[in-house]
């Protein structure tokens, strides 16, 4: 093997080392620049702070957003990379790029994740289109975070009641993901959805456990398992240690029948849900996700959106240090 195969081999095994030795997501906004860094539990004070993810932003220039999320008191943002949108990497140009991350650090804000869309239940020519998608993710976030690339968040796809036929097919296709986020050297979590084939943190933890891959984690959304009649404290206690990303939004209905809400709008008790983030000893972004349930509807306005969320979340997080 050349040199060059060595060194490139050598940084592969240290990125992986890094990945299993640092359990938690820690973000801080006095440490170098903006960027997020990831640090263990035992270096760490509580450090729980709040993020909105542009996909609920759509309807507003990627500055507008940024603005309106800084003026809130938004610490972190969460790009969405989906067709349409602004930080869509087919249109999001090298100018726009350099500006953008010139902007979060103007306006003190973080971009810990970038949000992506890509299925494990799918046919070879889209997971090759999703190989391609992971890798334009990885050179976007490394452009906009030289210092500390933001993670890579998804959805998997499928559907419940065929977990059991689709889970083989899931593996292989995310061992192919676990593979190109090692050469790329980024994290990519993957999400349980109340509507896709891994519903639940048993099915998630199934796949990252058979995939053994530290480049693959997860991230967490309760609401999808509030849905299904789960509880807060179990799923969090079991998913969290292999957690890197926790989005929140509120719901209403059961998995037979929903919709999702702001949080504030729905059952979820956030004073309850941040203790538990600090006795879990939980440190890093929370982050607000608008469902489409919501974005969507007629007279949508996202700056309302962004500030309700965080007066809402912010006092619940005050209130949970009491």
């Amino acid at each position: 093997m050349s040199g060059q195969g060595d060194a490139v081999v050598g940084q592969r095994r240290q990125f992986l080392h890094s990945l299993m030795a640092l359990p938690v997501l820690a973000v801080g906004r006095e440490t170098s620049g903006c960027s997020s860094v990831l640090a263990s539990a035992e270096q760490i004070d509580s450090g729980i702070s709040l993020g909105f993810s542009l996909y609920g932003t759509k309807q507003l220039t990627l500055e507008e957003s940024l603005q309106a999320c800084s003026a809130a008191g938004f610490r972190h943002v969460e790009f969405c990379l989906n067709a349409g949108f602004p930080t869509e990497p087919a249109v999001f140009d090298a100018a726009a790029r350099r500006t953008t991350s010139a902007r979060l650090r103007e306006l003190q804000l973080t971009l810990p994740c970038l949000m992506i869309q890509i299925p494990l239940v799918c046919d070879d020519a889209m997971h090759q289109a999703s190989l391609r998608t992971i890798a334009e993710a990885a050179a976007l976030g490394r452009e906009l975070v030289p210092d500390q690339p933001p993670i890579l968040e998804t959805v998997v796809g499928g559907s419940p009641a065929k977990w059991d036929e689709q889970k083989a097919g899931m593996l292989q296709r995310l061992k192919g993901w676990a593979e190109l986020a090692e050469r790329e050297q980024v994290l990519l979590a993957i999400k349980a959805h109340v509507g896709s084939a891994m519903n639940s943190p048993a099915r998630l933890l199934w796949l990252l456990q058979e995939c053994g891959s530290a480049a693959i984690q997860a991230a967490y959304d309760f609401s999808h398992f509030e849905l299904q009649g789960l509880e807060l404290q179990g799923t969090l206690t079991e998913l969290l240690p292999r957690t890197r990303f926790i989005h929140v939004k509120d719901t209403t209905g059961d998995a037979g029948k929903f919709r999702f809400l702001l949080p504030g709008e729905g059952r979820t008790d956030y004073v309850q849900y941040f203790r538990l983030l600090r006795h879990l000893r939980y440190s890093g972004p929370v982050c607000v996700e608008v469902s489409g349930h919501v974005s969507g509807q007629p007279g949508y306005d996202a700056r309302k959106a962004i500030n309700s969320t965080y007066t809402v979340l912010s006092k619940a997080l005050a209130a949970s240090a009491e």
